[in-house]
């Protein structure tokens, strides 16, 4: 299914449909795509997301706690690199501390080892709310908890360069510059003390590939973007398909 132009449509629809894309990743993490350790859990962030993460994550990152699948078993557990379209290293001297989310925890002390955040139009509504945004997205990735970040939205005056522009600068990091015709950003990181990000660009129109959401610096599992968002979208409201669609 290709991305839709939700630009057409007034902001609390989108929250409406990424509440059910929320709730699509949980069902197909936990239904198998995720190894036994771990699960996923959609949590609405009250305040500073960090003071609900940081008691719960242990500050060690000494990796899993059990063993993980090796890659081809039953759980699709990858250690390759990841197929996207760039690696980029992230500052690894970043020291600045720092809605609804999916967080991904390990059954030992439910620890928070991941999240997966979709930007909604209000975390680009304003500099106050996008700094925000950019602020809780380089801590979570200081403190050690691998991220997911998905923006379907275009780039703004507070983001020229889209979403992981706007955290990579946060982190001290301007170089990164958005590739033409591809306004939307797909990226995932790997937390500090590796600091990786891996970006696909997209835009309107296109397919979403996976991508990978990492469970420590050496094993990820691809999150079905595609699939995930197709059942979302299919139980969007009827009324509001043919704006999308057109």
């Amino acid at each position: 299914m290709p991305i839709h132009n939700w630009s057409r449509l007034e902001a609390a629809l989108f929250r409406d449909f990424y509440s059910s894309w929320y709730v699509s990743f949980s069902e197909r993490l936990n239904e198998g795509l995720l190894p036994k350790e771990y699960y996923a859990l959609i949590e609405q962030a009250a305040g500073d997301i960090m003071t609900d993460i940081l008691t719960l994550h242990s500050p060690s990152m000494n990796g899993f706690i059990g063993e993980l699948p090796e890659a081809g078993e039953s759980i699709a557990v990858a250690t390759m690199p990841p197929k996207v379209g760039r690696k980029l290293t992230l500052p690894r001297d970043y020291q600045n501390p720092a809605d609804k989310q999916l967080v991904i925890r390990h059954v030992t002390d439910d620890r928070v080892v991941a999240i997966i955040e979709i930007v909604s139009h209000g975390n680009k509504s304003s500099e106050d709310e996008i700094q925000r945004f950019m602020v809780k997205s380089a801590e979570t990735i200081r403190l050690g908890i691998h991220l997911l970040v998905i923006d379907l939205h275009p780039p703004t005056a507070r983001d020229p360069q889209g979403i992981h522009g706007a955290i990579s600068g946060q982190m001290g990091d301007h170089s990164y510059e958005a590739p033409p015709g591809k306004p939307l950003t797909l990226v995932s990181y790997v937390a500090m003390p590796i600091g990786t990000a891996y970006v696909e660009a997209v835009a309107v129109g296109d397919s979403m590939p996976p991508m990978p959401l990492f469970l420590d610096e050496g094993h990820y599992v691809n999150v079905p973007l595609e699939e995930t968002y197709a059942a979302a979208y299919r139980s969007f409201p009827r009324r509001w398909k043919p704006d999308l669609e057109r």
